[in-house]
């Protein structure tokens, strides 16, 4: 009994002496993480409460670089978890199968693209998805580029465009969901990854207009307007953006989920990153209500926990965004399929 006490005490002196080493050498464990912006706000406040709980034994980098940009680290494995605000394309799970990369794909809330103009835009209340379609489209390129020509009796005035460049996960969704194909945009718009120029841009004319993530339009809703988008494919009339109008359904087509995708490598042969999952999906409730994202259920959590203790590797989405995807549909599926190249399908 003593031989087995005196041999507990020291490996716990012995583990703790490493971890007092770990943390007077700097060198703390590293989790790596990338992708969308849209997603970072949410990753970003895990990995401060995460990195404050772990009191400096563990460090969690978060960079942006679109959600198309982090899947391309994702699938080289150079990165341990990536912000995805669009399901994994076929084009990136056939990258990721042919570099061995596994990945477990977990759903953390949702989204509503928000359109938006300048609060002394008086004449754009709401639009229609066509009308949304025509102002977006490929052909208006050069040709739609006054506010008249999306509607008479707007203002002759030029329109001034904003909107995420092509490596975002928001592009990939938007265009999807108005102009009816992945990444089909006229190209004559100003276009960045970070949503804050964007926010800057819409913010700074009467004239413009752009869409966003919701976390980026809510704490600047005093200086945009947020315009109500009528789907025509239902009898609701045109619905404003907000966390009720998703989770009720209603504010389609521009509601879609968010998620991260974890290396199932990083996670079966680092605790940290195994600590660091398990701390996000039991947080991300609360901190995504913070950052003004829509929390899931506790039962779409609760199957989170199931797949990274399972190690269930695979996406539930058939390699594209799926326009109109409700709460409900996120929790009863089911991931699967690892590898299916196509030649269609968003997030290209």
């Amino acid at each position: 009994m003593t031989r087995g006490i005196s041999t507990w005490a020291m490996v716990v002196i012995a583990s703790f002496m490493s971890c007092a080493t770990t943390v007077a050498s700097g060198q703390a464990r590293l989790i790596r993480i990338d992708g969308s912006s849209t997603v970072f706000p949410v990753t970003e406040a895990v990995a401060e409460e995460f990195q404050n709980s772990k009191r400096g034994l563990v460090r969690v980098t978060v960079g942006i670089s679109g959600t198309g940009g982090g899947f391309k680290k994702f699938t080289r494995g150079e990165t341990d978890v990536t912000n995805a605000s669009r399901p994994i394309s076929a084009e990136e799970m056939k990258a990721a199968s042919e570099n061995g990369v596994q990945y477990i794909e977990l759903p953390i809330c949702f989204d509503a693209i928000t359109v938006s103009v300048h609060p002394q835009n008086t004449w754009c209340d709401s639009m229609t998805v066509e009308e949304l379609k025509k102002l977006w489209e490929p052909a208006a390129q050069g040709r739609v580029t006054t506010w008249s020509q999306v509607r008479e009796g707007w203002p002759s005035e030029k329109i001034e465009l904003y909107g995420p460049g092509t490596d975002s996960g928001t592009f990939d969704y938007f265009t999807e969901a108005i102009v009816g194909k992945a990444k089909s945009s006229r190209g004559d718009f100003t276009a960045s990854e970070d949503d804050n120029v964007l926010v800057r841009g819409i913010e700074g004319s009467k004239y413009a207009l752009g869409y966003i993530p919701y976390a980026y339009y809510a704490p600047h809703a005093s200086r945009m307007k947020a315009v109500k988008i009528d789907w025509e494919k239902d009898d609701l009339p045109a619905i404003e953006p907000s966390m009720e109008n998703v989770v009720s359904g209603r504010y389609n087509p521009l509601s879609r989920p968010l998620f991260i995708y974890v290396n199932k490598e990083s996670l079966q042969t680092r605790p940290e990153v195994r600590e660091f999952v398990e701390f996000y999906i039991k947080n991300v409730p609360q901190l995504a209500s913070e950052v003004k994202y829509l929390p899931l259920p506790s039962a779409a959590y609760e199957a989170c926990l199931e797949r990274v203790r399972k190690m269930q590797v695979g996406t539930a989405f058939a390699g594209h965004a799926e326009i109109g995807v409700s709460v409900e549909e996120i929790i009863r599926r089911e991931p699967g399929v690892e590898a299916r190249p196509s030649t269609g399908g968003g997030g290209k």
